[in-house]
């Protein structure tokens, strides 16, 4: 359905397919949001017994939000936060009263103790409107703060419940940012070889822009990896993708490390240009072989099980790049024809590992350029 619907959206203006993208991606976390809303109404209300259980869909939509991060920590932090909030709002108004001190007063102290237990920003702002809450409203001495209290427990307790029952595929949107990610670099490998063939600085320019524009993809991708990992303990159904889920996770380290590797040789490759350096056709192949390798393992990790490119199609493919990758491609060129040799090496090792591989075995793909590497070249590799 999520295929078809992104077939779908390609189809639309350019003006509504982005918002379409976006619509489609929110689906269900929206539909998460909205049962667990209604839901946690219901119980705190007529199971309950809360007359207005305002805050019980509130904090199942808090603990919820729209994004898979941290969302079991996130249910913790606002109890925890609604806790402090009342509890000190509760003990200073019994003897201070309310007014614009005592609010003032309420709220600091609270986000103090919340900074003191915690730090994050979930619990120090449900600490400071919980606060609010009881200087403003509830009565002194009465029962509402703990009625609030349980409201928060209910709405928390929905939507881990909402999480487990209804959730999001765990490996889907991460597998998705880590190809996100990988065809940017092919995007940016290519014209960074497209530059340097027409000795175009402002091509390079352009791409060196693409590539430090990626700091957010990287974020975004451990971040839905460790919602990933919430899901993947909650939701029964989903129990036995965790193995592949682990696999993914060791993949956002090395593609971290790749993106850094190719900034830098974007970097270089736009100062070997500009110095008018001597440009070896032979490094502006391997360039855009690298590019081509690196497509070949983003395809690798949108494919699904027994579906081709596999890890070992991958790495193949990036066997063949490695060959390539000796010193004599630049031994007729300057220091900067030297550092993008360095960097495509250095690459190549990092989307090895990506590949499956381990960082000492990637290591040993590569031509040796010293008589006694620390690595001993693999003479075996693929032909």
């Amino acid at each position: 359905m999520r295929r078809a619907a992104h077939a779908v959206s390609a189809l639309l203006p350019q003006p509504v397919r982005d918002p379409a993208r976006r619509l489609v991606m929110s689906a269900i976390p929206i539909l998460q949001c909205a049962i667990a809303a209604g839901v946690a109404w219901w119980i705190a209300k007529d199971v309950v017994g809360n007359p207005q259980p305002f805050f019980a869909p509130i904090a199942a939509v808090v603990s919820l939000g729209l994004t898979l991060a941290t969302r079991v920590r996130r249910v913790f932090e606002l109890l925890a936060g609604v806790v402090v909030g009342i509890g000190v709002g509760s003990l200073l108004i019994q003897f201070i009263g309310t007014g614009p001190w005592q609010i003032g007063l309420v709220v600091g102290l609270a986000m103090v103790i919340a900074v003191v237990v915690d730090g994050g920003p979930v619990i120090t702002m449900q600490a400071a409107t919980s606060g609010v809450l009881v200087a403003t409203l509830l009565p002194p001495g009465g029962g509402a703060g703990f009625t609030r209290m349980m409201d928060a427990l209910i709405g928390g307790a929905v939507g881990v419940l909402v999480v487990a029952l209804l959730p999001t595929h765990p490996v889907r949107r991460a597998r998705r940012d880590a190809a996100a990610l990988l065809g940017s670099a092919v995007d940016v490998l290519r014209q960074v070889a497209r530059g340097l063939e027409t000795e175009d600085a402002a091509v390079i320019e352009q791409a060196l822009k693409k590539a430090r524009a990626t700091q957010p993809g990287i974020d975004q991708l451990r971040g839905d990896l460790k919602g990933g990992r919430d899901i993947s303990r909650l939701a029964p159904m989903y129990w036995g993708s965790r193995t592949r889920l682990q696999r993914l996770a060791a993949t956002a380290d090395p593609i971290d490390a790749a993106i850094r590797n190719i900034r830098v040789l974007t970097r270089r490759a736009l100062t070997l240009v500009l110095d008018g350096e001597p440009i070896e056709p032979d490094l502006v192949k391997l360039v855009r072989s690298l590019a081509d390798a690196t497509d070949v393992v983003r395809k690798m990790t949108l494919a699904d099980p027994g579906e081709q490119p596999d890890e070992v199609e991958a790495a193949r493919r990036l066997r063949t790049v490695a060959r390539m990758a000796r010193f004599e491609v630049v031994r007729g060129g300057g220091l900067s024809s030297g550092v993008v040799l360095a960097q495509v090496r250095s690459t190549l090792v990092d989307l090895f590992q990506v590949a499956g591989l381990k960082r000492v075995s990637a290591l040993a793909t590569l031509p040796p350029t010293v008589p006694h590497p620390a690595v001993p070249p693999d003479e075996q590799g693929d032909v």
